[in-house]
C-alpha cells in the first residue's frame, strides 16, 4: 500500500494546528498497491480508524467526499477533504491510505487521532468569584476540545491577566489529566500564584537637561510611582503601556524642538522591599527651530493665506506635531489647516505634504509641496440603513447635494445634521467614492436605526396619595400614512414628525395632553409649525381628614401654536421660533394664593407672545455632544392691558370677603407680564469620550404697571433635579442639585435667578441599545424675588456625580449624587447630600 504522500505533505504545510501527517507502514495488507498518478479514479469506499466518540458516518460527513465521485491521486478533493478534517478541530492528526484498487474504482483508509474534550475545569489559588470569571472569560466550557495551543494560550492569559494588575511574579500551571467517566475526556487542573503586588518605586531619569524629572513623569500617563494618597491611579506596570509611555517622553520633547531625542537604555531594577525601580536613559539632542517656510505649487491660495492658516512663524521653536496637525489636520471636525482648507473648497484630489529640505546648525527649513489638481463635484448622494426613515427625511438635512463641489466641512455638517434627528446612532458614516478620471466623487452616509419612539409608564406614590403617569412619545411620526393601513409597522413612522401624549393623575389632580410637530411644514423648507392642547384640574386636600375634596379644584385649559424658521444670517445654525398661547385658569372655591391675599373663585386668562432666538451648533450627537455651542434669547410677553383702562388697582380697605375675591379676580382677569431669559452652553472635548460642558442661565420676570404688580403665574422655582411635575401655572423649573426640589426659591416663586455649571462627562457606550455616560460637576444658582434682594454673587453652591442612560424606548434616565455645601432659605444647617433621580428630561 502507498500513502498519497503528495496530499499529505500539501496538508502538513497548510495546516495551522502544528499537527503532521506521516507515513505509516501499512497494517492491512502487506502488498504493494500501484497507482497512476493523476488518473481520475471512483471513489468506491471509506473506512476510519482510530475512532474513539466519532462514528465513521461522521468523520465521512467532516471530508466531503462521497461515494461514486471521480477523485485524482493526489487531487485537490483529497487535499480539501483532509484540510476539513483539520478545521473541524477536532483530530490532532490525520493520516489517509489507499487500501484497495478495484480496477478504477478506489477504496481509502483515514486514520484519525481524535483530540480530546474537556469535561471540568477547577482553578485554585483565588477567590471562587474570580475563578467563575477567568473560566467564563477563556472560553473553557464543557466539551471544548483540548489542544498544545489551548493550554498555552490559557496560561499566557491566566499570567498576562494578573501581570497587567501589578502581579509581576504571577505563575500559572496547568495539569491535564484523563477522565475515567466518559470516553476520551479530561480534567484540566489550574493553579495560580499572582504572589504579591508589585509596586514602582522609583522612576529614575538621566541624560535629560532641558525637560526636568517632574515633567517628563507627569508626561507618562499610565506609568506611576507609588505615591501615599493617591486612590486615582495606582502604581503598577504594564509593558505595553509603559512603552506607550516611552513614546509620550519622545513626543514631549519633539513638540518642544528636540527632534533628535531618543531613548538610549531603559529597563527594571528589584529592589529588596520587592518593589521595583524603572530606569530611562535619555539623549536630548539639540534644540532646533524654523527657519524659513515656503510654498511650492499652491494657486488657489496666497502664501499670505496659507501662512495665516499655518500659524508657525520663522523662529519658532521646531514642533514636528504642530506642524503635521497644521499641514494634515488633527483628524477632529473643527481642525484647521491647510489640507482641510483645500477640501473644503472642491479640492478632494489635492495633496499637501511638508518637507524638511535643509538642516543648518540648529535651523530647519520647511518645503510645503501643493498638488491642487482640478476641483471635484458630487456625482452621486445616497443614504442606507434606514429601514423606517424615510429617504426625503434625511436629504433635506444634508448639506451636500449632486453637482455641488466636494467639501469636507459640508459633509460633516451633514453628519451632524443627521446626528440632531435623533433617529440614529450617532456614529454615521459617510463612504466617499472618489473618481479620479473624471474628477467627480459619489458620497454614501450610512446609518444605523435607532427607536424613534418612547413609552413612559409609571407609578409612585407622593403628596399622599398615588401617582400614575402614561406618555406616548412618536418622535418619527408619518401622519401623512394614518390612514394607509400598510404603514402601521404597528404605527406609521418615517417623516420626522413628533407626536405626544401624556396622561398623569392621582388623588389630587389629572393632566391630560397632547402635542404635535412637523419639523418641515409645506414640505420645501425647514419651517416647523407646532400645536399643543392640555387640560389640568388640580384638587384641594382637607388638612385633617386628608379626604379630596373635588368642590375645590383649580382648572387649566390652554393651546398653543409655534412656527419656527431656520435664519440664513448671521449662518444658518440660528432659529428664530415665535409661540401664541393661551390659558384659562378657574378657581372654584382653591384658595390660591395672590401676595397677601387669597383668591378662592373666578376666571384668569393668559394670552402671551413667545419670541426665541437659538443658535445650536452643538453636535455631531444629540446625546452627547462632543462640540459646538448652544445659545437662546427668549422674549415671552403679554399686552400691557392696565396700560389702556383707568382702572384703579389699589385695593381698599373695607371689602368684605366677597368683595375683595372680586377685586381680585377682576384685577387679574387678563395676566400681564413680560419675561426675559437667557442659556448658553459650550461643550469642549478633551478626547472622544471625555467632554466639558459649561452652561449659564439668567431669567426675569417684570412687570409694566407699579400698581399691578407681579403676576401670580409664570414664576421661577430654583433647586433639585428641575423636572417638572404637572404644574401648567407657567412656571419654570430650573435644576440646582444638592438641594430639594423647587426650596431655594419662595412659596410663590422667584422673579429673577441666575446658574452656572460646570460637568465633566465621559462616555462609556455609545450603542444603538443603549448610550451611557458618568458626569461630575460642579453648580451654582438661586432665585430672588425682586431685584432689591438680587446678587449675582449671593449664590447656593453643590458637587457631585452622576451617570446617564439613554435607551431610545423609554428615554433619558439617571441618578445624580449632589452635595449642598449652602443652606436652604431660613435654615442654618447646610443642605448636604442629596440623590436625584433623572426621568424623561431631554438633554
Amino acid at each position: 500500500m502507498k500513502l498519497l504522500s503528495a496530499a499529505i505533505l500539501f496538508i502538513a504545510l497548510l495546516s495551522t494546528n502544528s499537527i503532521h501527517a506521516q507515513v505509516k507502514k501499512d497494517t492491512i495488507s502487506k502488498k504493494n498497491i500501484s497507482f497512476e498518478r493523476g488518473k481520475e479514479y471512483i471513489l468506491g469506499g471509506i473506512t476510519v480508524t482510530g475512532l474513539k466518540k466519532f462514528s465513521e458516518e461522521t468523520v465521512r460527513v467532516f471530508t466531503g467526499l462521497r461515494y461514486g465521485q471521480t477523485i485524482k491521486l493526489p487531487g485537490d478533493k483529497l487535499t480539501s477533504a483532509i484540510k476539513k478534517l483539520y478545521e473541524s478541530k477536532q483530530f490532532s492528526d490525520v493520516d489517509v491510505y489507499l487500501a484497495r484498487l478495484d480496477g478504477n474504482t478506489i477504496y481509502l483508509q483515514l486514520d484519525v487521532q481524535e483530540l480530546p474534550q474537556l469535561n471540568q475545569v477547577k482553578i485554585n489559588g483565588i477567590k471562587k468569584s474570580k475563578a467563575k470569571e477567568l473560566i467564563k472569560e477563556t472560553e473553557l466550557t464543557l466539551g471544548k476540545m483540548v489542544t498544545d495551543n489551548l493550554l498555552v494560550t490559557t496560561k499566557n492569559y491566566f499570567t498576562k491577566k494578573y501581570t497587567d494588575k501589578g502581579y509581576l511574579k504571577t505563575k500559572a500551571s496547568l495539569d491535564v489529566t484523563k477522565d475515567t467517566t466518559d470516553i476520551n475526556v479530561v480534567n484540566i487542573s489550574v493553579f495560580i500564584d499572582k504572589g504579591k503586588k508589585i509596586k514602582i518605586k522609583n522612576i529614575n531619569i538621566t541624560g535629560n537637561k532641558a525637560i526636568s524629572d517632574s515633567k517628563l513623569r507627569k508626561t507618562m500617563k499610565n506609568t506611576k510611582e507609588k505615591f501615599l494618597g493617591r486612590f486615582w491611579k495606582g502604581s503598577k506596570y504594564i509593558e505595553e503601556d509603559y512603552q506607550e509611555d516611552l513614546e509620550s517622553i519622545l513626543d514631549k520633547y519633539s513638540r518642544l524642538g528636540y527632534r533628535d531625542a531618543r531613548i538610549l537604555k531603559e529597563g527594571i531594577s528589584w529592589n529588596e522591599d520587592n518593589t521595583i525601580d524603572i530606569n530611562i536613559e535619555l539623549e536630548e539632542g539639540r534644540q532646533y527651530r524654523f527657519a524659513e517656510i515656503l510654498f511650492v505649487g499652491n494657486k488657489e491660495y496666497t502664501d499670505e493665506q496659507l501662512m495665516s492658516i499655518l500659524r508657525i512663524d520663522k523662529g519658532d521653536v521646531y514642533n514636528g506635531a504642530v506642524l503635521k496637525e497644521r499641514v494634515k489636520g488633527d483628524n477632529t471636525p473643527t481642525s484647521v489647516d491647510i489640507s482641510t482648507t483645500y477640501q473644503d473648497n472642491g479640492f478632494l484630489f489635492s495633496q499637501v505634504n511638508a518637507v524638511e529640505t535643509k538642516v543648518e546648525n540648529d535651523s530647519i527649513t520647511v518645503e510645503i509641496r501643493i498638488r491642487e489638481d482640478e476641483k471635484a463635484r458630487i456625482k452621486r448622494v445616497t443614504v442606507s440603513g434606514n429601514d423606517k426613515t424615510n429617504d426625503h427625511v434625511i436629504f433635506r438635512e444634508l448639506r451636500v447635494k449632486p453637482g455641488d463641489l466636494f467639501s469636507r466641512k459640508a459633509i460633516i455638517r451633514s453628519i451632524r445634521e443627521i446626528g440632531q434627528l435623533g433617529f440614529f446612532d450617532q456614529n454615521v458614516t459617510p463612504d466617499v467614492v472618489p473618481d479620479y478620471q473624471n474628477k467627480t466623487t459619489d458620497i454614501n452616509f450610512s446609518v444605523i436605526e435607532k427607536g424613534g419612539s418612547q413609552i413612559e409608564l409609571q407609578g409612585g406614590y407622593g403628596g399622599g396619595s398615588f401617582i400614575g403617569t402614561l406618555g406616548l412619545s412618536f418622535n418619527n411620526f408619518s401622519i401623512g400614512n394614518i390612514f394607509n393601513k400598510e404603514a402601521y409597522k404597528p404605527l406609521p413612522m418615517g417623516d420626522g414628525q413628533k407626536l405626544s401624549l401624556r396622561l398623569q393623575t392621582s388623588r389630587t389632580f389629572s393632566t391630560y395632553s397632547f402635542s404635535f410637530t412637523e419639523p418641515w411644514f409645506g414640505g420645501k423648507t425647514p419651517k416647523s409649525l407646532s400645536f399643543s392642547v392640555y387640560q389640568s384640574n388640580q384638587f384641594q386636600i382637607n388638612p385633617q381628614t386628608f379626604d379630596v375634596d373635588k368642590d375645590r379644584k383649580l382648572g387649566i385649559t390652554g393651546a398653543s401654536i409655534g412656527l419656527g424658521q431656520r435664519l440664513k444670517w448671521p449662518d444658518d445654525y440660528f432659529q428664530l421660533s415665535q409661540t401664541v398661547s393661551y390659558q384659562s385658569f378657574q378657581l372654584k372655591n382653591y384658595g390660591f394664593r395672590v401676595g397677601d391675599n387669597i383668591l378662592n373663585n373666578g376666571t384668569l386668562n393668559n394670552l402671551s407672545y413667545n419670541l426665541n432666538l437659538t443658535r445650536n451648533s452643538a453636535g455631531p450627537s444629540l446625546i452627547f455632544p462632543t462640540y459646538g455651542s448652544e445659545f437662546t434669547i427668549g422674549v415671552k410677553a403679554t399686552l400691557p392691558y392696565s396700560l389702556f383702562t383707568n382702572k384703579d388697582y389699589n385695593q381698599p380697605d373695607d371689602l368684605t370677603a366677597e368683595e375683595e375675591n372680586d377685586f381680585l379676580a377682576d384685577k387679574f382677569k387678563w395676566l400681564e407680564y413680560y419675561k426675559l431669559n437667557f442659556k448658553g452652553k459650550w461643550y469642549t472635548s478633551f478626547t472622544d469620550k471625555l467632554v466639558l460642558m459649561t452652561n449659564t442661565e439668567f431669567g426675569y420676570l417684570g412687570f409694566y404697571n407699579n400698581d399691578l404688580g407681579q403676576t401670580p403665574f409664570e414664576r421661577y422655582f430654583v433647586g433639585g433635579d428641575g423636572i417638572a411635575v404637572f404644574q401648567l401655572d407657567g412656571r419654570e423649573v430650573v435644576g440646582l442639585r444638592g438641594y430639594e426640589n423647587n426650596r431655594l426659591s419662595s412659596i410663590a416663586g422667584g422673579t429673577i435667578y441666575n446658574k452656572f455649571q460646570l460637568e465633566l462627562r465621559y462616555s462609556i457606550t455609545d450603542s444603538p441599545s443603549a448610550s451611557i455616560y458618568t458626569l461630575g460637576f460642579l453648580e451654582a444658582g438661586n432665585s430672588y424675588d425682586n431685584f432689591d434682594t438680587f446678587n449675582p454673587f449671593n449664590v447656593k453652591r453643590s458637587a457631585g456625580l452622576g451617570v446617564r442612560i439613554f435607551m431610545p424606548a423609554f428615554g433619558l434616565l439617571g441618578i445624580d449624587f449632589a452635595h449642598g455645601f449652602d443652606p436652604l432659605p431660613g435654615q442654618i444647617e447646610k443642605s448636604g447630600w442629596q440623590t436625584h433621580f433623572i426621568i424623561g428630561r431631554q438633554f
